[in-house]
């Protein structure tokens, strides 16, 4: 197979990029699906804001190869491929345009291979796995799906110690279950559950109801204690804000602020998620960022 250009690949490219052709690639893919991250990337400080786009790129493409194949038997394959070339660029023979864009940002921002390992497992996860026994494991997956991302922002911030990436780990797995609350339709609809499964037993709520879009006094119960435990994450991961550099300190508190918010939205809407998805107004995430802007 030709590792540059493998089958059904919806990333390959077809010749070899120059550097600048390479962050240039990098960019335009972040800024063409940075529409879900708005208010953050407004304050990214200017100096870093390239080894950002490279890190998203990298992230979406690894989501895309997942989410997008539609099946496990195209999905790992090229989720293979796209390990393949991770470790080209470790190896110091990068070849994707995104991953000779990475090796600048690996290098000097001294970047272990390992988170990026971590967010290919939890790809390869989302194929086999659509259930969650127990919140222990949900939380599992977190820890790869979630929290590498954190610790890579905060390698790009200049940050490597545990204690950072401990509440770091905090925010980050708190962002990834409010969005599983927020969108628990949408992923019934592609034939995943990530309330645990010992929680609907607990509190009478059965894939039936997710369904049916019936809500319940029970399910009600049920999201309530997600979303309060989901909150207690978000909170002390909050200690991080004072840890950091204040140049991006704006930009980390606001994806604690963005998340927080929809919790809050859940709660005033009773915790129904299923007869509409809770969202954030545009103009409401410009109102939290302008309030954080203010108490700075």
């Amino acid at each position: 197979m030709d590792t540059i250009n493998p089958p059904d690949n919806p990333y390959r490219v077809n010749r070899d990029y120059t550097l600048d052709e390479s962050l240039k690639y990098c960019t335009r893919l972040a800024k063409s699906h940075y529409e879900n991250f708005l208010v953050a990337t407004f304050f990214i400080p200017s100096d870093l804001k390239q080894d950002f786009y490279n890190l998203y790129a990298y992230c979406r493409i690894s989501d895309d190869l997942g989410d997008e194949s539609g099946e496990a038997e195209k999905a790992l394959p090229l989720l293979d491929w796209w390990e393949d070339e991770l470790k080209a660029c470790y190896e110091g023979d990068p070849r994707h345009p995104v991953f000779k864009a990475l090796q600048v940002t690996n290098q000097r921002h001294k970047i272990p291979i390992e988170p990026y390992i971590d967010l290919l497992t939890a790809f390869r996860q989302d194929q086999m796995v659509k259930r969650y026994d127990t919140y222990e494991s949900l939380l599992n997956y977190c820890k790869f799906s979630a929290n590498p991302v954190g610790r890579l922002v905060l390698f790009l911030c200049g940050y490597s110690d545990s204690q950072r990436q401990k509440l770091s780990d905090a925010t980050c797995t708190a962002l990834q279950l409010a969005n599983f609350w927020q969108d628990v339709v949408r992923d019934y609809d592609i034939g995943r559950v990530y309330i645990p499964q010992e929680d609907m037993e607990r509190f009478h709520v059965s894939e039936e109801d997710i369904a049916a879009k019936r809500f319940t006094l029970q399910f009600a119960e049920l999201m309530r204690f997600e979303c309060e435990r989901t909150m207690e994450l978000f909170r002390e991961g909050m200690a991080l804000r004072s840890m950091v550099n204040r140049k991006v300190r704006l930009d980390i508190e606001m994806f604690s602020r963005g998340g927080m918010e929809v919790l809050r939205l859940i709660r005033d809407r009773n915790y129904d998620v299923l007869t509409e998805r809770p969202e954030i107004p545009k103009s409401r995430q410009i109102a939290i960022l302008l309030r954080r802007m203010l108490s700075i």
